[in-house]
């Protein structure tokens, strides 16, 4: 039986550990049921000194990070918080612990957010990983080592692995379910929870939130220069002319503070206003590409497919408002 430890780290989402907990149970009673022996024994680890989870985990083995305790898998769970970097800082007694484990041989997952606190243990440093699809840009910001795959639903390095946004937490159970009880009960969870295994991309889920988390002016109004003229079929350079700056300083301002170029950043929110009226609107095709500021279809439609991972038309019959 695999000892199996879910931290329960400072500003944990309830959800996220409820699934993880869910469906390894789960395992184990249909293991049970076929007269077999359990897959995972379950524990919650928190740092110590807070017993207020208890009432939400009545049933499996409490532990702190202080016992003795050689767990094989290590689970962290997605956080609630906006402010993840001081997250993560509130959360540092488990990065050595993490570590510890991991030297000795322990699989070590994190579920969305939670790669934030695995990226913070170096682990992931040099290695493949992936978190929710609107966190990548802070998380490649915060760990320019880690080789970040924004649209992967999950990924797996040796024996650390990592999944994207919310519902991407049951794709990687399903993976390590498969990988330590088989392909049989893998499905078999699949099915249960009603879970798409053919899914292996999050990028369509993704919203662009341009930052305006900054004190840079010349940025800024560069910004709402792109977000008030995204429409016409204007030039990048036609937008931001009367900025007194030059291209080579503007540029390395503003992907500085935004993470993209100014180039990227009128790509991004043209396709955004596309993916709104793609979900929102009855207009013909050649309406949204024109009123999003494209006058060439072929170019809308290699863009949006980069950007979004499918065609415009796969994207309105999956995600329009009916």
């Amino acid at each position: 039986m695999m000892e199996v430890a879910v931290i329960i780290p400072r500003q944990y989402k309830l959800l996220s550990v409820a699934a993880l907990l869910d469906v390894l149970e789960t395992v184990n009673k249909n293991l049970r049921s076929s007269g077999k022996p359990e897959a995972y024994s379950l524990s919650v680890v928190t740092a110590g000194g807070d017993a207020r989870h208890e009432q939400f985990f009545r049933g499996y083995q409490s532990r702190t990070i202080h016992d003795e305790y050689e767990p094989r898998l290590i689970l962290v769970p997605s956080f609630t918080s906006d402010d993840i970097a001081e997250t993560v800082r509130s959360n540092k007694e488990f990065i050595p612990w993490i570590v510890r484990h991991h030297d000795d041989g322990a699989e070590i997952a994190s579920f969305c957010t939670g790669a934030f606190l695995l990226g913070a243990t170096g682990l992931l440093d040099g290695k493949a990983a992936t978190t929710h699809v609107d966190a990548c840009r802070a998380f490649a910001k915060s760990f320019p080592e880690v080789l970040l795959m924004p649209d992967k639903i999950v990924t797996q390095d040796g024996r650390i692995y990592t999944s994207g946004g919310s519902t991407s937490t049951f794709h990687l159970l399903l993976h390590l379910v498969q990988r330590h009880c088989g392909k049989d009960m893998a499905i078999r969870m699949a099915k249960l929870f009603a879970i798409d295994m053919d899914r292996h991309n999050q990028t369509y889920f993704s919203t662009f939130h341009p930052s305006r988390n900054h004190t840079d002016d010349l940025v800024a109004t560069a910004q709402q220069k792109i977000e008030d003229s995204y429409h016409s079929s204007g030039t990048i350079e036609e937008m931001i002319r009367d900025i007194p700056s030059s291209r080579r300083n503007m540029v390395r301002r503003f992907k500085q503070v935004t993470g993209v170029t100014p180039i990227e950043y009128l790509q991004l929110t043209r396709i955004e206003a596309a993916k709104k009226l793609l979900e929102q609107t009855a207009q013909q095709m050649t309406e949204v590409i024109l009123n999003t500021g494209y006058n060439d279809p072929k170019a809308f439609r290699k863009v949006f497919r980069k950007t979004v991972g499918m065609t415009p038309t796969e994207y309105r019959e999956k995600f329009q408002v009916r």
